[in-house]
């Protein structure tokens, strides 16, 4: 499935494909959408606080990191779900694995807003 595009016309399929990508994450995520709607509303605090660039910069990208690993586990779910509705141990153990993973991120993205505003 490699795409033969080259230079920009590489860049536009690929920013296609990445839209569709969050298009089809929201669509099927509710997860997803609870922490943009988050973000959503932290993003103005971001801005308003009067915090150093750098502190603004950790809350923006741990915000962000949250979203960026929601959507690996949303994939990594997708791809279980194509192999089959069977239960299977390593199934079962990739999907909590992504799981982990988010709820890690996000304990990350708290405890820096936390030191950060603290």
């Amino acid at each position: 499935m490699k795409s033969e595009a080259k230079g920009l016309n590489r860049l536009f399929h690929a920013s296609k494909y990445s839209w569709q990508g969050l298009m089809a994450g929201l669509k099927s995520e509710a997860a997803l959408r609870q922490e943009i709607a988050a973000l959503a509303l932290l993003l103005p605090v971001i801005f308003w606080l009067d915090i150093s660039a750098a502190e603004r910069s950790m809350l923006l990208l741990s915000t962000l990191l949250v979203l960026i690993v929601e959507l690996l586990n949303t994939a990594v779910e997708t791809v279980v779900d194509r192999i089959g509705d069977d239960y299977h141990e390593l199934s079962g153990k990739a999907k909590d694995l992504a799981s982990a993973a988010v709820l890690i991120t996000l304990f990350g993205a708290g405890a820096i807003w936390l030191m950060i505003l603290w």
